[in-house]
C-alpha cells in the first residue's frame, strides 16, 4: 500500500466524525461534505508525516473551513439551512474526483436521515441564534469534547476566551432550545402570530418574536419565497412575514405547534416554529416534498 492509499485510509476512518463536527456547525448536509471534502484537498497538500496527531488535526481543519462558510453565509445572509441535495457537491470550483472513495453511509439516505436526527430541527435554529465563534466553541467542546487548549487557536482567543464563547453558547442553547412544552400556549402563541402576519401588524409580530428570532427555509421554501432566505432580529422577521401566511393552519409538526399550508390534501409548506418563554425564537420553513414527507403532520381544529 502506497502512503497516499495509507494517508486516504485513515482519511476515511476519520471520515464519519469529520461530516458530523461540519453538520453540526452548518446545519446542511451538502455544505458539510464540502467542508469534509476541501478538508481532504488540504491534508492531500500537506506533509502529513510532520502531522504528530492527525485526528486533531483534521478537527481543527474542519472547524476552521467551518468558520470560514459561517461567516461567510452570516454576511451573505442568503444561504438556505439545507439545499436537500443527497448527491455530495465539489467544494468550490473543486472537482470531487481527487478525494477519496466516499465513507460508508456516505450518500445513503438513510444514514443522512440519522445524521439529521440526531440533532433535530429545534436544536439546529437555536444554533443558528449563536455567532459563528460561539457555535464553533460549543459545538467541538460539548458535543465532540475537543478542549479549549485546541479551540483556542480555531477561533483566535485565549483557551479562557474559548471557554467563555462555550459557556455563552451553552445559555443561550439551554434557554432557547428548551421550547414552551404545553401545547395550548404553543398554539395560542401560533395563532396570534398567523393572525398577526395575515393581517401585516407588524407591532403585533414585533411583540410575538424574540428579538433574537432566526427565520431560514429549505432550498425548496426560498424558492417559493422569491429567493433564499435567512432573516435574523425580530424587524427583519416581522417585516418579511407581514402580509403573508394567508393560508396557513396551525398543526402539531412531530409534536410542536407549528403551521403548514395545505394544498389539493396534500402539506405543500411547514413552518417549524420554536417558542422559549412565550415568544417565538426560531421558525424553520420547509417545502422540499422527500422532508415534508417524513413529518408528522396533524391539523388543528
Amino acid at each position: 500500500m502506497s502512503g497516499n492509499d495509507r494517508l486516504a485510509e485513515r482519511f476515511e476512518g476519520n471520515r464519519p466524525r469529520l461530516r458530523a463536527v461540519a453538520y453540526r456547525m452548518l446545519g446542511s448536509l451538502a455544505e458539510a461534505d464540502d467542508a469534509v471534502q476541501e478538508a481532504w484537498l488540504r491534508l492531500d497538500r500537506t506533509d502529513a508525516g510532520g502531522v504528530d496527531n492527525l485526528d486533531a488535526w483534521l478537527t481543527t481543519v474542519v472547524g476552521r473551513i467551518c468558520l470560514d462558510m459561517l461567516r461567510s453565509r452570516t454576511a451573505r445572509r442568503e444561504e438556505p439551512l439545507d439545499d436537500g441535495e443527497t448527491e455530495p457537491r465539489a467544494g468550490a470550483g473543486v472537482p470531487r474526483v481527487d478525494a477519496p472513495a466516499t465513507g460508508p453511509g456516505e450518500g445513503d439516505p438513510e444514514q443522512e436521515a440519522l445524521l439529521a436526527d440526531s440533532i433535530g430541527l429545534a436544536l439546529l435554529v437555536v444554533l443558528d441564534t449563536l455567532t459563528p465563534v460561539e457555535r464553533l466553541a460549543f459545538v467541538l467542546h460539548d458535543m465532540f469534547a475537543v478542549s479549549f487548549d485546541e479551540i483556542a487557536p480555531i477561533v483566535g482567543r485565549s483557551p479562557a476566551a474559548a471557554r467563555q464563547l462555550a459557556s455563552r453558547a451553552r445559555r443561550r442553547v439551554r434557554t432557547g432550545g428548551a421550547p414552551d412544552a404545553d401545547v395550548s400556549r404553543q398554539r395560542a402563541v401560533v395563532d396570534a402570530f398567523l393572525a398577526a402576519a395575515r393581517a401585516g401588524e407588524f407591532a403585533a409580530l414585533l411583540s410575538l418574536l424574540d428579538p433574537d428570532v432566526v427565520l431560514r427555509g429549505d432550498a425548496a421554501a426560498a424558492a417559493l419565497g422569491g429567493g433564499a432566505v435567512e432573516l435574523r432580529g425580530s424587524a427583519e422577521v416581522a417585516g418579511f412575514m407581514s402580509g403573508r401566511a394567508r393560508g396557513a393552519v396551525p398543526a402539531l409538526i412531530d409534536g410542536v405547534v407549528g403551521a403548514v399550508a395545505v394544498a389539493a390534501g396534500q402539506v405543500r409548506i411547514a413552518l417549524n416554529i420554536t417558542i422559549a418563554d412565550g415568544r417565538i425564537t426560531g421558525i424553520y420553513t420547509v417545502a422540499d416534498p422527500e422532508r415534508l414527507r417524513e413529518l408528522e403532520v396533524t391539523i388543528l381544529a
